[in-house]
């Protein structure tokens, strides 16, 4: 069954062992931020993590890397924890066409326990720290914000209802700085707030059941619901909660919801702050926004995410989500399309495994990317190789291009493109140029190069690798029973 809150989901992980309690009692600072760090170290297996005893905070509770691996991911899905990568995208995708899924419109929740409206004061309320030691400040950096378009009236402005995931600065004890991207939703939202010179409500969830999570960090559409997708992506309704004060539809699962407002017009510094380049982003003028009502859950959970140099749990929880809606764009303009691989570095390259009709197909394939809803502000390199490279296996895609492009052919550079400002390459930040490596085999009436003599593998490589596989298997039960008795006795 889907899970609906974050704490379902911590039992599920922890049921699987893929969560670490972590019962000793540790500094906010660096310990936490430094487990996280080190939690993705591990591999991609790594566990997430649950503080229970955070000295100077009396009985808070943090969880960390909760995305932070591909069982991770899997268990979020219902699915075996060991489920390949490849099988969770191709079932990501099924499950994503089934768009839209149902909503369910709930009259309470148990976020609604606890009201605070007079004197608040986010530094009581959450147990904050720092990421990175070179933070600007405290930061909110997991939380699902909604908001709406304030242009628009009725079901219109009901159906704008957006939910994304963005960087937020503790700035006061109810003031907060906030990062709308240029290409996400939210910054649409403001600026049509700001022609009519009116304030944007908002609703800031925190400790948000896994799916609505995966959903916020996904780069769909601007006129599809982020938790319809939520519901086609559980295959079961998702739960929803109308708030009091900005009537905006919040997760029902949520530990915290903050109600406020951006404040028309008004813009404060803001970072600097670690991010998922592994770069730190500098200090910028950004929106303000004021918090003017607190609920929480009873003994809430507050669900933070380490993200720094590459791999931590922000590559995790955006990857497979980034994939998928490219895939289908694409497919729909290419049917050729195999699959998509979007994982490095939140898709700054994206690597296409496809078919060709034609000469000069696959730099068609890499221009639709850079036109997606993601490559708009991302996908700064696109590398597209024929349908028998795994895209998702990256010797694979290392021999396809060692072997199969030719700078003189086979790149294409466009310059003058918008590129999400934290990429620390651009410039001015937010403009940078592209490039397509096609990397796939010359088709007619394209001539150059000498790929006649292809290597195949052994007919029955297949079957071998199943076999292999499954003896591997037996051989890691056998070994782990084996150990079972060594220390039984």
């Amino acid at each position: 069954m889907p899970f609906h809150d974050l704490r379902s989901y911590l039992d599920a992980l922890d049921e699987q062992q893929q969560l670490l309690r972590i019962e000793e009692q540790v500094k906010p600072e660096p310990d936490i931020s430094a487990a996280a760090c080190a939690a993705a170290k591990l591999g991609d297996k790594s566990p997430a993590l649950l503080f229970e005893n955070i000295l100077g905070y009396h009985d808070a509770r943090i969880a960390m890397n909760v995305h932070g691996s591909w069982p991770n991911l899997a268990i979020a899905m219902d699915m075996p924890k060991n489920t390949p990568l490849k099988q969770q995208f191709f079932e990501f995708v099924r499950r994503y066409q089934n768009y839209p899924g149902e909503v369910e419109h709930r009259d309470s929740a148990p976020w609604q326990e606890v009201v605070i409206e007079d004197d608040i004061n986010l530094f009581d309320i959450l147990p904050l720290f720092r990421l990175n030691h070179g933070d600007g400040g405290f930061y909110i950096d997991k939380a699902s914000v909604v908001s709406r378009d304030p242009s628009l009236e009725g079901k219109e402005n009901e159906d704008s209802q957006n939910v994304g995931i963005y960087r937020i600065e503790v700035k006061g004890k109810k003031h907060l700085g906030l990062q709308p991207v240029p290409a996400h939703d939210i910054a649409i939202h403001l600026q049509r707030a700001e022609e009519l010179g009116v304030d944007l409500p908002i609703a800031i969830t925190i400790g948000n059941d896994p799916m609505i999570s995966t959903v916020g960090a996904m780069p769909i559409l601007y006129n599809q619901s982020e938790y319809a997708m939520a519901g086609a992506l559980n295959g079961t309704p998702y739960p929803i909660v109308k708030t009091a004060l900005t009537g905006l539809d919040v997760p029902w699962g949520s530990e915290f919801v903050l109600e406020g407002r951006i404040l028309s017009r008004v813009r404060e510094a803001e970072g600097p702050f670690g991010e998922f380049t592994g770069h730190y982003s500098g200090g910028r003028q950004m929106p303000v926004v004021e918090i003017t009502k607190v609920s929480h859950r009873k003994n809430p959970l507050f669900e933070h995410l380490y993200l720094g140099m590459p791999w931590t749990e922000i590559d995790y929880m955006m990857g497979i989500n980034t994939c998928a809606p490219l895939y289908v764009q694409l497919k729909e303009a290419f049917p050729e399309v195999v699959a998509v691989n979007a994982l490095y570095t939140h898709g700054l390259v994206v690597i296409v495994s496809t078919k060709t009709r034609f000469g000069g197909f696959a730099k068609g394939v890499g221009m639709r990317v850079l036109t997606t809803p993601h490559g708009l502000g991302y996908a700064k390199m696109v590398i597209v190789v024929d349908e028998t490279i795994d895209p998702f296996n990256l010797p694979q895609v290392m021999w396809a291009m060692s072997t199969k492009f030719n700078p003189e052919y086979d790149l294409v550079t466009v310059p003058g493109l918008s590129i999400l400002p934290l990429d620390p390459a651009s410039q001015p930040a937010g403009m940078t140029s592209k490039v397509i490596i096609d990397a796939t085999t010359p088709k007619a009436p394209e001539e150059h190069g000498h790929f006649s003599q292809e290597l195949r593998d052994p007919i029955t490589t297949d079957d071998w690798v199943e076999k292999l596989h499954n003896m591997m298997q037996v051989n890691s039960l056998s070994q782990a029973k084996d150990s079972s008795k060594v220390n039984n006795s």
